[in-house]
């Protein structure tokens, strides 16, 4: 069986997300979404929120799986025994940068690879560091994210 992750803060989780899981589901059996976190960083949408609104989008898709983890990524890919880290390149400084994580990643654990996914060019303007300033401002965020009442806080 082969096992992705799909590793990010994802905060909020986007459409350019969602569509790099569905390009991944052709060619993996089983997709873990992880979702790190960082005890300095401050997140918008509390964790409880994006996982539930992650597991909506996915409800039909029992080999999505949703979970979170506090450690370095090849350490919770030996965990849920995945073979392959998944990531979106939106431009070339995606890419410059997902190729350094990449490489450290082999280096610290090799058999562990990176496998990238250009997103849809209708996505490659999403960010989630945009849609946070939108959504603090009151700006409708429906076209950016799937079910965004679910990221609201409680």
């Amino acid at each position: 069986m082969k096992k992705g992750l799909f590793p990010g803060s994802f905060d909020p989780f986007t459409k350019g997300h969602e569509a790099i899981v569905f390009k991944a589901l052709n060619l993996f059996d089983e997709i873990y979404i992880g979702i790190g976190i960082n005890s300095t960083k401050k997140y918008l949408f509390d964790t409880e929120n994006r996982i539930k609104h992650i597991k909506e989008l996915f409800k039909k898709y029992p080999n999505v799986k949703v979970g979170t983890y506090q450690k370095l990524t090849v350490e919770y890919c030996k965990e849920i025994k995945a073979s392959h880290i998944i990531r979106g390149l939106r431009n070339s400084s995606d890419f410059e940068y997902e190729k350094s994580i990449a490489n450290m990643n082999n280096a610290i654990s090799s058999g562990i690879e990176t496998i990238f996914f250009l997103s849809d060019e209708k996505h490659s303007a999403l960010n989630s560091s945009i849609i946070r300033e939108m959504y603090t401002n009151k700006a409708d965020i429906s076209p950016f994210v799937s079910f965004p009442n679910l990221l609201a806080k409680n």
